[in-house]
């Protein structure tokens, strides 16, 4: 008996420095203790890109898209800005769709590899 995978998909990682702000964490009350978020700082976000492949022979190479998506914030096809996790996730989102229509993508963005957040696509 041959069981097959319900989904096949792919992940690359990868790093980028990046400064961003909450203004809205000046503003509002309930976020008094976390008011320093409104201020410009800097993380290390730490993304990982999954991505449904058709066969399990790297339809999609790993090394190759890994540069690709590093080279889109190198090249400054896309910024960080000053965008929360969820904006980045959208943002990269839209690059990946237009180059692999069609496909499941999941994205975890976080900043300095412990908080943030899974963005998830269906085909």
């Amino acid at each position: 008996m041959t069981t097959e995978p319900t989904a096949r998909m792919i992940y690359v990682t990868f790093q980028k420095e990046g400064i961003h702000c909450y203004p809205a964490a000046l503003e509002d009350p309930a976020l008094e203790a976390a008011s320093f978020l409104g201020y410009p700082h800097r993380h290390m976000f730490h993304f990982r890109v999954a991505i449904s492949v058709l066969h399990h022979d790297r339809e999609i190479e790993f090394i190759l898209l890994k540069r690709w998506l590093e080279s889109l914030y190198s090249d400054k096809v896309l910024e960080l800005n000053f965008m929360s996790c969820e904006m980045i996730a959208e943002q990269l989102y839209t690059v990946i769709a237009d180059r692999y229509p069609g496909r499941c993508v999941n994205i975890d963005v976080s900043e300095d590899g412990e908080n943030g957040a899974l963005l998830m696509w269906e085909a």
